[in-house]
């Protein structure tokens, strides 16, 4: 279904899956009612950065199944444009299941082998669009995936160096896809062609080694990306950004599912960026944003919009009137 590109301030690319939500807590052979939705790392970032007010197209692989036609709705519905992407009728949409164990933990539980996503390719890319954005987004996930999805992700990134268009990216690794030398390896390459660079402390140590969460920002940065920001859950961030240090603890809110947190802290970081914000109002506008997320079920269905991070800012109670 690809179309003419149109001009929008972020790209991204990568798998959005279906998602199997169990409506209950406990494990999932308890049995459980479950809730069908959609999510993947790349969408929830541009989802995010759609609800603060920027235009952003994503591209990607579904399959020609319900699935696949669940995502691209929900992605139009939130007004990203998925103009650029496939449909590949010899591999199906992936999905994931998604438990709440308990209160506090979540298990996700991956079916994506040989998915229309892991097909992703060189020749699924917009050049052009690319080459006129303000920002390109890209993960771990993606590069993981399979050969022609890693070389979707180095083409991309050559594409946005060469029309000076930043580059961010966030390591999101994941254990089922490739061991950690290998995901270490490929971040060390990626990270010096980046601009933005986001890691859990997990994923930092994996690039940089085990060092205390300022050092790991630090040594992050040195591999070139101004802005190197190391998330840390319920404990806040560490960041370099531009050689100033910068940390700050999460907004105390109750969690009900910890899932895409991270992917809405780098959305609110770079929205607050495309806003021309200082890096301390950026990352505490990331911080809110992943507050939002946490304390609704769902990866991305708790992102703000604009006016609701403005009024959780200047409430003086929970209630809107």
């Amino acid at each position: 279904m690809n179309s003419a590109p149109t001009s929008v301030e972020v790209v991204t690319f990568g798998e959005t899956m279906g998602v199997l939500a169990a409506d209950d807590l406990g494990p999932l052979r308890n049995g459980h009612r479950m809730v069908l939705g959609m999510a993947g790392a790349e969408s929830n970032v541009a989802i995010g950065l759609r609800r603060l007010g920027h235009s952003v197209a994503w591209a990607g692989r579904v399959g020609t199944d319900p699935i696949g036609r669940l995502v691209l709705r929900e992605l139009r519905a939130e007004g990203v444009d998925v103009g650029r992407a496939v449909d590949d009728d010899g591999a199906p949409t992936g999905f994931m299941l998604k438990v709440h164990r308990t209160t506090a933990t979540s298990e996700v539980i991956y079916s994506r082998r040989g998915s229309a996503g892991s097909r992703l390719c060189v020749a699924d890319l917009a050049p052009e669009l690319i080459a006129q954005a303000r920002v390109l987004h890209v993960t771990g996930i993606t590069a993981a995936l399979s050969a022609s999805a890693f070389e979707a992700v180095n083409a991309a990134i050559d594409i946005a160096n060469a029309h000076n268009v930043s580059v961010s990216l966030d390591v999101n690794d994941r254990r089922a896809l490739w061991s950690e030398a290998d995901a270490g390896t490929v971040m060390r390459e990626l990270a010096p062609r980046c601009q933005f660079l986001f890691a859990s402390e997990y994923e930092a140590a994996l690039i940089v080694g085990a060092r205390t969460p300022d050092d790991a920002a630090r040594a992050l940065a040195a591999l070139g990306p101004a802005h190197a920001v190391v998330k840390r859950g319920k404990l806040g961030y560490v960041a370099c950004i531009d050689g100033v240090m910068y940390s700050d603890v999460a907004f105390n809110v109750p969690v009900v599912d910890p899932v895409g947190a991270g992917d809405a802290f780098v959305a609110g970081y770079l929205a607050s960026w495309l806003d021309g914000a200082d890096a301390a109002a950026a990352l505490r506008t990331a911080n809110l944003t992943g507050a939002f997320a946490v304390a609704v079920p769902g990866d991305w269905e708790g992102l703000p919009t604009r006016a609701e991070l403005a009024a959780f800012v200047d409430r003086t109670d929970a209630v809107t009137r």
